[in-house]
């Protein structure tokens, strides 16, 4: 079989396709590929405190269905969520804790601060109420409303999948990552 293989003229190699060579391989690269995976796989962790969990848990039910987004098991234990979704009105006294759960989440953690009062205090502008939890937690992204719908919801959480496929598997060991854990006292 070798030999005819070498008498024939006609079979060409072809050179290697770009893309083989380098940080990745040919279909895709390794933080595509790890992106696609966390994108698909989030785990929630429900930080709810007012009006705005009561829709987190319209977007949980039936009819809008979280779950074909990948974000099916909403997770009450912060060691084994990577998405924390703040939702209501943050207290002052309450800071210290939501702090705490974000603290104790596994890398790499991604926060969707979910309605105006988790976003910048909504119509409480009082000594008591957190006017923003971006005050004492990085946030990724926040959705709007009063309380806002469960369209939304999901749309922000669409937002943060598009985040994390696009996040390079290095960013959480950049400087610039530590730079911004270090404007908000965490180690």
């Amino acid at each position: 079989m070798s030999n005819l293989i070498e008498n024939n003229t006609s079979i060409k190699v072809v050179d290697m396709p770009s893309g083989v060579e380098g940080p990745g391989f040919f279909a895709t690269t390794l933080d595509k590929a790890v992106g696609l995976a966390r994108k698909n796989s989030l785990w929630p962790l429900p930080f709810a405190t007012s009006c705005c969990g009561i829709e987190f848990m319209a977007t949980m039910a039936t009819t809008y269905d979280f779950a074909r987004f990948g974000s099916e098991r909403p997770s009450f234990s912060p060691r084994q969520a990577d998405m924390l979704m703040v939702m209501g009105t943050i207290a002052k006294k309450m800071g210290p804790v939501l702090r705490q759960v974000y603290e104790q989440m596994a890398e790499p953690k991604w926060v969707i601060s979910v309605g105006a009062c988790a976003s910048s205090g909504g119509i409480f502008d009082t000594y008591s109420v957190l006017q923003g939890i971006d005050e004492i937690i990085p946030v990724d992204v926040y959705v709007p409303g009063c309380p806002p719908r469960p369209e939304q919801i999901i749309d922000g959480v669409l937002r943060l999948q598009d985040l994390v496929a696009n996040e390079s598997i290095r960013r959480r060991n950049s400087p610039e990552y530590d730079k911004l854990l270090a404007k908000y006292n965490i180690e």
